[in-house]
């Protein structure tokens, strides 16, 4: 088990206790949360969080590189603390969002030259299966 506090520290984070809950959230939830999401379900928890903590708190997350932000959608930027590279779909009925992996050593990059890739980023939109399903039904 991740002694989050201490991995905080690791990578260069002062471990506050709403750092950890942050963290421990996007840990147990892999739901690829908005600062919303977040806000939401700690502020119980946490009667002292607001929304620009929880938002200077997953900058300072992202900037770490420990988490990553999923842009899918312009206006909605998502959290994800699964840093191996992998790919995402995007329910467009439902706006799930679920993680699938990638296998890098099947892509063809030779017709790009001699570059340097710093980022790598697979979305997919679509229906989700529980989504189908419900469609057939109806």
């Amino acid at each position: 088990m991740l002694n989050v506090g201490e991995y905080l520290k690791e990578n260069g984070i002062k471990p506050s206790i709403q750092r950890i809950k942050i963290f421990q959230y996007l840990l147990d939830h892999h739901t690829h949360p908005t600062v919303d999401d977040i806000f939401r379900n700690l502020s119980t928890e946490i009667p002292t969080l607001s929304k620009t903590t929880v938002y200077n708190t997953l900058n300072i997350f992202v900037d770490s590189h420990i988490v990553n932000e999923v842009i899918i959608e312009d206006n909605e930027v998502r959290y994800d603390v699964v840093m191996d590279t992998h790919g995402h779909f995007k329910c467009t009925a439902c706006g799930k969002i679920v993680d699938f992996d990638i296998d890098l050593s099947k892509l063809d990059l030779m017709k790009l030259g001699n570059v340097e890739v710093e980022e790598t980023h697979f979305y997919l939109k679509g229906k989700c299966s529980d989504c189908l399903k419900t469609e057939k039904k109806n």
